[in-house]
């Protein structure tokens, strides 16, 4: 993934997380319902509602790292810049009717976006030794 396909994808990324995050809407009919299918579905009753939303603010925040990671440099800067932000959202959520804000949702956010970090240097490496890996093969053609 180019830096320029980051930066469009950040973009984007942003806007629909602003939408999710700080929308005066709360999501706690659409995570109990959620919790309630894992239940049915799976029998995962202690799988409760707490949990789902965990889920989803680490799910939200995956993107977040991944992206960041590409984009900066040095890359490390990530991670603590995506949990500044969390930080962030949560306490614009304070001003916002019907939004609660957390530490807990502040910790799973940051779990996302290390994970989308991991992700993104994970794929950085491979696409690097890919690439030595070709110019050694050209270089002995």
């Amino acid at each position: 993934m180019g830096r320029r396909s980051a930066a469009i994808g950040l973009g984007v990324y942003g806007v629909a997380a602003a939408v999710i995050l700080l929308a005066p809407v709360s999501y706690g009919d659409i995570v109990q319902a959620i919790a309630d299918v894992l239940a049915r579905l799976f029998g995962l009753g202690g799988f409760g509602s707490g949990w789902v939303e965990f889920v989803a603010n680490i799910l939200l925040f995956t993107p977040l790292g991944f992206l960041l990671t590409v984009l900066l440099y040095p890359r490390w800067w990530a991670v603590p810049l995506a949990i500044a932000l969390s930080a962030c959202v949560e306490l614009a959520q304070i001003v916002i009717p019907s939004r609660q804000p957390s530490l807990r949702d502040v910790l799973a956010n940051s779990l996302g976006a290390l994970g989308g970090a991991l992700v993104a240097l994970l794929v950085i490496g491979w696409r690097a030794r890919r690439r030595r890996r070709r110019e050694r093969i050209s270089a002995t053609v």
